[in-house]
């Protein structure tokens, strides 16, 4: 009986082996298969922002219930043939201090598949476009800015004959983890001459002109006020370049939108935009001027700050990247401004008497901004609700904002190089920020120092902002050593020196570390944040005063 169980049992045991080594075998032969099909690819990348809170109430940072706050994302992308697909998930448990306060929880708000074939690309799902230079059209992802407009919807791209391209969509705009109420409609078409007519494909004069239409519904919900529920823009564009010269514009014209951003005046709004650029070895000029009148475009009415924005103001200005040179950062402003910017860039020969063995690079930009020559019309004369009349060639005389910057790059030896900066800045805070803050003037200098060692290289930052208005004097001063092409630290600190309060001469002091590795980076600070407004492109939002330390890791695959 016991040996009829053995047998039993080394039977089945026997069958049981038999048919898993039959199916590895059919395994292993389909997985040989496998092999010579295409699967597609994955990629993605990874962001992770997370911040521990320590309260210090002499700079004003207050206590977080939550100690520790949390952003972050993974993309994943999926490709095959003609097929693309993605998604994002995000999460904000809760949102980092001076994020909106919209970004609180988890969830997938961007996913889409695309399909591409001949003439035809075919999105569904969520997007970003632009049209133009963004006038009438622009949705994007500004991560450190809290800023994502994408659409959800449908987006048609043809491409019917070389040098023509057509796309047109359909959808609603991202709120935060839900949508806008408005429905936006849009098509835009761009013809490259030299493309489209052979004849003209070894022509060195190349042209090209383009045109947009973008229409928002959105419904009338207010009981007093007759808003119109469809809104439309139109922009025309071209672009022209002839060997070393190029030049291109854009002009918009939206009709009459009340909205939050303009008191519900029934005013049509218009923006022009243009800029040319001379560039050759050792040498580049630019000039771009902008006016901008009423040009708020949103598909919600009511939205404030940077939510549901359908429309970019390019900002002209020079974008800084030193501390202290953004410590008065301009905002573009779409009520209204006129805006010119002109850069020159030349680079002194090596061997010559400014340009010594390596060669000397001088940088030259005067940037800035006024109001619109504007005449308020009384209320009582302004039967079509207007607010008031322009004109438009002529310039206000309300300085916003203006930037004269110089720049010298040097390089002395093998291991040692340095930029020196100026910059003079008038900033009218009343209007860029909030009233009450008057007009601010002042002077900044940049000297950044560095030395190439055998193995890493130190690098020394110190900068100073002199002003007599708001909280004066700043200096700020750090200390940058990379270890290897791996590793680096740094320490630096930022000092109120001038305030007329002695007892509000705060040091807003940081040390970081860091390791990157491949597409891999980690990095850990701790320090202070002093309060203030920070921008990306002339897109502003408030960033509060904190202190903690904050660990940041991304990676790619």
């Amino acid at each position: 009986m016991i040996t009829k169980k053995l047998f039993q049992s080394a039977t089945g045991c026997t069958i049981i082996c038999m048919l898993f080594i039959l199916n590895s075998s059919k395994a292993q032969v389909d997985l040989n298969k496998l092999k010579t099909v295409d699967l597609g690819e994955i990629h993605g990348n990874f962001q992770g922002n997370a911040q521990y809170y320590i309260p210090d109430s002499t700079i004003g940072a207050n206590e977080v219930p939550e100690r520790m706050l949390f952003n972050g994302f993974a993309n994943i992308l999926y490709t095959k043939g003609k097929f693309t697909a993605g998604l994002r998930y995000e999460n904000y448990l809760n949102a980092l201090q001076g994020y909106p306060t919209g970004f609180k929880g988890t969830g997938i708000m961007y996913r889409f598949i695309t399909y591409k074939a001949d003439i035809l690309e075919i999105t569904a799902g969520s997007f970003y476009e632009q049209f133009g230079n963004g006038l009438i059209l622009r949705t994007y992802e500004e991560r450190n800015l809290g800023l994502d407009n994408s659409f959800d919807g449908v987006r048609i791209k043809a491409e019917p004959t070389k040098g023509m391209y057509i796309k047109g969509f359909i959808g609603k705009q991202r709120s935060f983890f839900t949508q806008g109420p408005g429905i936006v409609r849009g098509i835009d078409g761009e013809l490259q001459i030299n493309q489209l007519f052979p004849s003209l494909a070894d022509k060195k004069l190349i042209f090209g002109i383009g045109g947009s239409f973008v229409s928002k519904f959105q419904e009338d919900e207010d009981p007093t006020l007759i808003l119109p529920e469809n809104v439309g823009s139109q922009a025309i564009r071209f672009n022209l370049s002839r060997n070393n010269f190029s030049l291109n514009g854009e002009y918009a014209y939206k009709i009459n939108d009340p909205s939050l951003d303009n008191n519900f005046i029934y005013k049509s709004g218009n923006a022009a935009l243009i800029q040319a650029v001379y560039a050759t070895k050792g040498f580049a000029l630019s000039v771009a001027g902008s006016r901008i009148e009423n040009m708020s475009f949103r598909s919600d009415r009511n939205a404030q700050l940077t939510n549901l924005l359908l429309n970019y103001i390019p900002a002209l200005n020079k974008q800084h990247t030193y501390s202290l040179l953004t410590f008065y950062p301009y905002a573009s402003q779409s009520r209204g401004e006129m805006e010119f910017s002109t850069e020159l860039k030349y680079k002194f020969k090596k061997g010559s008497a400014l340009g010594g063995a390596y060669g000397t690079e001088v940088l030259i930009n005067y940037s800035g901004s006024n109001s619109l020559d504007t005449t308020n019309i009384s209320p009582e004369l302004d039967n079509r609700k207007k607010g008031y009349t322009s004109e438009y060639f002529l310039i206000g005389n309300q300085v916003y904002f203006r930037d004269f910057y110089v720049e010298l790059n040097k390089k002395f030896s093998k291991k040692w190089k340095a930029s020196f900066i100026y910059s003079y800045q008038e900033y009218n805070k009343d209007v860029i920020q909030k009233p009450g803050g008057g007009m601010i003037f002042s002077h900044i200098g940049v000297v950044d120092v560095t030395y190439k060692m055998n193995k890493g290289a130190l690098r020394l930052e110190a900068q100073n902002l002199a002003t007599r208005q708001d909280k004066q004097d700043w200096a700020f001063l750090l200390l940058e050593y990379t270890v290897s092409t791996n590793w680096y630290i740094a320490v630096g600190d930022q000092y109120n020196y001038g305030n007329i309060h002695e007892n509000e001469r705060y040091h807003y002091y940081n040390l970081s570390t860091g390791y990157i590795k491949d597409a891999n980076r980690i990095e850990l600070s701790y320090g202070k944040q002093r309060e203030g407004i920070f921008c990306v492109g002339g897109v502003c939002r408030n960033v509060p005063a904190s202190n903690g330390v904050t660990l940041t890791i991304t990676s790619s695959f």
